[in-house]
C-alpha cells in the first residue's frame, strides 16, 4: 500500500498536482488563524460558550452552518464566511437555468456558456458575501442582542464595520479562487476538498470531546462514559461511514441495446450495455437545503418568544424548532424537507426526456420500451423509485446524530 502511494510521487505531473493541492489546502487552513480586525476575540469566545451551553442556542446553529460551508464564523476570521456564499450563488444560477430562458440557452452553449455562467456566479458571490458579512458585523456590534458590543473600543464606527465587511468578502473570494485553482491545476473538486478539509479539521476536537469525559469519570461498564458505550459509538461510526460509501456508489443499471448497422458484409452495433442511475442522485444538497431552511423558523419563533415573553404558545414553538433539540416536530420537519429537496434537486439535475432523446439519437434503446416518450416515462418512473431509497438513506444519516 505504501509502495503504491510512493509511486504517485514518482510521476512528475501527478506529483506537481498533489503538491499544489496540498499547498492550497494548507493556505486555506492557515487563514482560519488570522483574526478579523476590530473584533474582541476573547469576549466573542466567552459569548459563544454561553450561547452553546443553551440547548438549541445560536451557537449550535453556527456549528451547523460551519459544517457545510467550510467555515468557522464563530471565530470571526478572514475566512469566517467560508465557501457557502459561492455554493449558494452556484445553486441559484443552476435553479434559474431551469426557469430563465437566457440562462438555459447559456447552459447549452458548452464551454463558452459555462464560462459566462461562472462569471455571473462570481459576481453574485461578492454580493452575497457583502450582505452576509455586514449582517454578521452588525450582529457582533449588538452582542447577539445582549447590548454588549463585541467590537473593540474605538473601532465601533461604520467606517471600521465596512472595512471588516470587505475583509470577510475578500476572504471568501480568495477561497473561491483557491477552489478554482484546484479544479484547474490540482486533483479533485476544489470546493468539495475545501469542505472536506474543514470537516476533517474538526474531527480531533470532536473525538477529544468524546474521550475527555472518560478520563474524568472512568470507563466502568454501564456508566455514561463506559467502555461499552464508547465501543458501540465507534461501531456506529464505522457502520455509517461504510453505509454512506455504499449508497453513494450505488447505482441502478438500466440495460440498453444499440441498434445493428449493416454496411455491406460488416455488421456493427447490436451491443448490450447499461445506463447507470445513481441511487443518491441529489448528493448532500438536500441536507444542506433542509438544515438551512429550518433555521428560519427557529430564528422567527425564538425572536417572537423573546418579544412575547409571557406567551406559552411562542415558547412552545421556539422549543419545538430548536436545532439539535431531538424534538419530534423538528426531526419530522427535517425528514420531510430532505425528501422534498431530494425529489426537487433530482428533477433539476436529471432530465429523462433529454436522456431518452440522446439514446434515440445514438441509435440505442431500452428493451421493451419504444424510443422517445415511453423511454422517458420509464426512466422517470425508475428514478422516482430509487430517489425514495436515496432520500430515506439521507434522512437516516441526518438524524443519526440526534439519536446517538
Amino acid at each position: 500500500m505504501l509502495g503504491k502511494l510512493l509511486v504517485l510521487f514518482k510521476i512528475p505531473e501527478l506529483r506537481k498536482k498533489i503538491v499544489l493541492t496540498l499547498g492550497l489546502l494548507a493556505i486555506y487552513r492557515m487563514g482560519f488563524w488570522i483574526a478579523l480586525p476590530f473584533v474582541n476575540q476573547s469576549l466573542l469566545s466567552e459569548t459563544l460558550v454561553d450561547l452553546q451551553s443553551q440547548q438549541g442556542g445560536i451557537g449550535q446553529v453556527m456549528q451547523v452552518i460551519s459544517l457545510f460551508s467550510a467555515s468557522n464564523i464563530g471565530q470571526s476570521t478572514i475566512f469566517g464566511l467560508g465557501i457557502m456564499p459561492y455554493i449558494s450563488a452556484s445553486i441559484i444560477f443552476q435553479l434559474m437555468g431551469t426557469v430563465y430562458p437566457p440562462l438555459e440557452r447559456l447552459q447549452k452553449e458548452g464551454e463558452a456558456g459555462r464560462k459566462k455562467i461562472n462569471e455571473y456566479t462570481r459576481y453574485a458571490t461578492v454580493v452575497i458575501c457583502l450582505v452576509q458579512s455586514f449582517f454578521w458585523i452588525r450582529t457582533l456590534a449588538g452582542g447577539f442582542g445582549s447590548g454588549t458590543s463585541l467590537i473593540l473600543d474605538g473601532y465601533q464606527g461604520l467606517y471600521y464595520q465596512i472595512i471588516a465587511t470587505i475583509t470577510m468578502t475578500t476572504g471568501t473570494v480568495f477561497l473561491m479562487w483557491i477552489g478554482e485553482q484546484i479544479d484547474a491545476y490540482g486533483i479533485g473538486n476544489g470546493i468539495s476538498l475545501l469542505i472536506m478539509a474543514g470537516i476533517l479539521a474538526r474531527m480531533p476536537q470532536a473525538g477529544w470531546s468524546l474521550i475527555e469525559p472518560a478520563f474524568e469519570k472512568g470507563i466502568a461498564l454501564g456508566t455514561d462514559t463506559g467502555i461499552d458505550r464508547l465501543l458501540i459509538l465507534a461501531l456506529v461510526f464505522v457502520f455509517v461511514v461504510v453505509w454512506v460509501i455504499a449508497i453513494t456508489q450505488g447505482q441502478r443499471r438500466i440495460p440498453i441495446q444499440s441498434a445493428k448497422h449493416v454496411r455491406g458484409r460488416r455488421v456493427s452495433g447490436g451491443q448490450r450495455q447499461s445506463l447507470p442511475l445513481r441511487v443518491n442522485q441529489a448528493g448532500v444538497m438536500p441536507i444542506i437545503f433542509a438544515s438551512s431552511l429550518l433555521m428560519f423558523p427557529y430564528f422567527l419563533f425564538h425572536g417572537l418568544s423573546q418579544y412575547f415573553s409571557t406567551s406559552t404558545f411562542w415558547a412552545m414553538l421556539d422549543e419545538a424548532f430548536q436545532p439539535m433539540s431531538r424534538g419530534f416536530v423538528y426531526t419530522m420537519s427535517y425528514v420531510i424537507l430532505i425528501y422534498f429537496f431530494c425529489y426537487f434537486w433530482t428533477a433539476i439535475t436529471f432530465n429523462p426526456k433529454d436522456m431518452a432523446e440522446n439514446l434515440k439519437d445514438y441509435g440505442s434503446f431500452i428493451p421493451g420500451y419504444r424510443p422517445g416518450a415511453r423511454t422517458a416515462a420509464y426512466l422517470e418512473q425508475v428514478m422516482v423509485r430509487i430517489t425514495y431509497v436515496g432520500a430515506a438513506f439521507l434522512s437516516l444519516v441526518a438524524i443519526i446524530p440526534t439519536l446517538v
